[in-house]
């Protein structure tokens, strides 16, 4: 059925005969009424804290393919990672040292965080930039919205308004690692004065930098609406379909000295300890689709209505070769060989499958005065996952297996609530005062078997969690125009968050429950705006108490595992700048500086015997020591030279090491890097059938330079004079290398 409907609306190709010509005041009245729909979650002007907008030709002028966090690297405290090297397939941001799990992105208003896992995987929605309208990344606590609280940024994306004029694109590019894209959009324009529909299609291919990283994206991207004077009414659905070379496991530097950058040891079938075949079905595999229905409606000149309904339905499962496992973890008894041997340990093919959905109601009330703008607003969310795992194969065989063997199960339902209100009250004609309460009340339950072994309990652990929340998030600040070329602002927030469904799980018997977190967020900023220059720097304090923080640790499927710390802060400096000297030349940069620190920490190191079997903890606390996964230093330069329909654009970001865990540990960090880019664009301008031709080449890592942006670590022992050694892993990212594209609108 999707596929007919992305077909039926591609056929719009044909539907400009049909259209008919709008004036300038219906567009504009048209594309306000789509705004409302995101008012709860942007900032404005007059918002006390430190954002960024993205529009949508400057998301076009660099998308050729890559996610979204590549695209983004180049704003103030940001770091992208890629488990391919490229860019493309399981990305990863940071933003002032926090992952995805604690950053809240949305899109339309509607959380795109995992409900469970509180990540954002980029891959489900491959080429969503194609179909963005706009993006605006926050940092620190954000403006009010739904899902998890942002305890390093928010990203909110409002999607593709509809189209007034009818149109058509085609884009191609393809360049380094085998990597092709093909995207293909086309819209209606308005028809009969009232509807409009848009669609995308949109392919992605790579053979990845890292070995047997390939990706095979398919996304798609259509809406229809209805609008008059006061509504627009929109009908929108979204989703992708991957399928990905698991490359998680990173490299080590043995592993690097023996076979070189690229090694990929997940899918490698192991005799003897030699290194022999791959299995080539070692793939991550998820469907992932997004739907939402969006009202807004203009009450009055003062007030407009927003009420948005949405689903999102995934359903995937990854498969893999695992060597060397213990039957009882796979709940499989032992069994004697054709030898009489027994064998406790066997080579299998395991498949862990997620089946879920998330759907709710988020409605907003928006009202301008001559001196209040205000927002209030309730949302309802529910989440329901299903998480099972079987076993196709098993190495050799074994006796009274089940076909598919299904070794565990369990269920998972979390209920996220949320009432809100938002104002942005004048003062005077240049202050103004911000104020922004949100009460959020969160429900989760688990039950049934995980794919854990309990050696206490000598079975597969068991799970019946049921735990409430209740948080209450305030954010006040003011804004202060000195003048028309400077302001001020200053603000302190609250926000709170519940753990994520591995901290349940991985916790353990013998350990804590994990609690959820609470940061207290201090801002000063100061903006200087121009008509060639603008400066804008601003000062965090980010006050923590019990951090949900990154371990170093990743789960069997490449998740970060986070763990409490209960007390921690992070304190920096933010500088961003805009010059244009000349009507061709634009000079941008930006500077992070960051002191990201643990008051008090204790470690467990653990040991190991020489067959890898957990022997003892040794406690080790620390004090006043560096934050995981965040640099002190990130900074960006770039130059843009344009001259009639040609650009010349050249970046080059900065990132200090960072540590890889909370113990500061030399032998645990992850040196420095620098990398430049380049891109070269070109329009051709064309007056009849086609309206333009653009034309772009980028190159990537134009240095050439031998990097990694991501690692992990575990302990690997205890030496005899019982000094603790690691095992760090690390995600080699590519050298140079070329995307080259072309766009053509009709």
């Amino acid at each position: 059925m999707k596929r007919s409907l992305v077909i039926g609306a591609l056929s719009l190709f044909a539907l400009p005969l049909g259209a008919q010509h709008v004036n300038k005041a219906d567009t504009t009245r048209m594309y306000a009424l789509q705004e409302v729909s995101v008012v709860g979650t942007r900032a404005t002007k007059q918002t006390p804290m430190s954002y960024t907008n993205l529009t949508k030709k400057t998301l076009q002028r660099v998308n050729l393919g890559q996610d979204v966090p590549y695209l983004l690297q180049m704003q103030p405290s940001v770091v992208a990672t890629s488990d391919a090297g490229t860019g493309i397939g399981y990305t990863a941001i940071r933003v002032r040292g926090v992952d995805a799990t604690g950053i809240n992105i949305t899109a339309n208003g509607v959380p795109i965080n995992d409900s469970e896992s509180q990540g954002v995987f980029w891959v489900n929605m491959p080429d969503l930039t194609s179909s963005v309208e706009e993006m605006q990344l926050q940092r620190g606590i954000g403006t009010s919205s739904n899902g998890a609280g942002s305890f390093g940024a928010s990203l909110n994306m409002r999607t593709a308004n509809l189209a007034t004029q009818p149109y058509a694109l085609v884009s191609a590019s393809g360049g380094s690692f085998g990597t092709i894209r093909a995207n293909v959009q086309a819209g209606s324009g308005i028809i009969a004065n009232h509807w409009a529909i848009d669609a995308r299609v949109s392919k992605i291919n790579s053979n990845g930098y890292i070995d047997r990283a390939t990706v095979d994206l398919k996304s798609y991207f259509v809406q229809a609406g209805y609008f008059n004077d006061n509504t627009v009414l929109k009908l929108i659905s979204f989703g992708g379909k991957e399928r990905t070379g698991i490359a998680w496991n990173g490299i080590s530097k043995s592993d690097e000295a023996k076979y070189g950058r690229t090694y990929n040891s997940a899918g490698d079938m192991l005799t003897g300890g030699k290194k022999a075949t791959q299995y080539a079905h070692n793939t991550d595999n998820y469907q992932q689709i997004h739907n939402h229905l969006i009202l807004t409606h203009r009450i009055s000149p003062e007030l407009s209505l927003n009420i948005t309904g949405h689903y999102t339905a995934g359903y995937g499962f990854t498969d893999e070769f695992r060597t060397g496992r213990k039957l009882k973890a796979f709940g499989l008894p032992s069994f004697k060989d054709a030898q009489g041997e027994k064998v406790k340990k066997v080579s299998l093919q395991r498949k862990k499958f997620l089946d879920n959905g998330f759907g709710g109601l988020i409605a907003n009330l928006h009202i301008t005065l001559p001196r209040l703008s205000m927002t209030t607003g309730i949302s309802g969310n529910y989440y329901l996952g299903k998480h099972y795992g079987e076993i196709p194969f098993i190495v050799g065989g074994m006796p009274k297996i089940a076909p598919n063997h299904r070794y565990y199960e369990s269920e998972s339902g979390k209920g996220d609530y949320s009432a809100y209100l938002k104002a942005n009250y004048n003062l005077t004609n240049r202050l103004s005062a911000f104020l922004d309460l949100q009460e959020r009340f969160v429900t989760y339950q688990m039950k049934g078997v995980i794919d854990h072994y309990s050696d206490s309990e000598a079975q597969l652990q068991h799970i019946d969690s049921k735990n409430t929340f209740t948080f209450f998030n305030p954010k006040a600040g003011v804004f202060y125009q000195i003048n028309p070329n400077h302001s001020l602002y200053a603000s302190v927030a609250v926000a709170n968050r519940e753990p994520n469904r591995k901290m349940y799980t991985d916790i353990g018997k013998n350990n804590p429950s994990p609690k959820a977190e609470m940061m207290t967020d201090y801002e000063l900023g100061y903006s200087y705006q121009a008509q060639r220059a603008s400066v804008k720097a601003n000062l965090y304090y980010m006050l923590y108490k019990d951090q949900l923080v990154a371990n170093g640790k990743l789960s069997d499927v490449g998740e970060l595992l986070l763990e409490n710390i209960p007390d921690s802060y992070r304190l920096g400096l933010e500088l961003s700048a805009s010059v244009r000297p000349t009507d061709w030349l634009r000079l941008d940069g930006s500077l992070a500086l960051s002191r990201n620190k643990i008051k008090n920490y204790t470690y467990n190191f653990s040991s190991y015997d020489a067959s890898y079997n957990w022997v003892a903890y040794k406690p080790t606390k620390f004090e006043n020591v560096d934050l995981a996964y965040s640099p002190k230093i990130v900074s960006s330069l770039g130059a843009t030279f344009s001259w009639k329909q040609f650009e010349l654009n050249l970046t080059n970001q900065y990132v200090g090491s960072q540590y890889l865990d909370n113990t500061a540990s030399a032998d645990r960090e992850l040196p420095a890097y620098n990398v430049a880019n380049l891109r070269v664009a070109y329009d051709i301008p064309v007056k009849r059938f086609i309206k333009n031709i653009n034309l772009s080449l980028q190159v990537n890592n134009l240095l050439n330079a031998q990097y990694s942006s991501n690692g992990y670590v575990y302990d690997a022992g205890i030496d005899s004079k019982g000094h603790t050694y690691s095992d760090l892993r690390y995600f080699p990212q590519a050298g140079i290398n070329f995307l080259a594209g072309t766009t053509i609108s009709f």
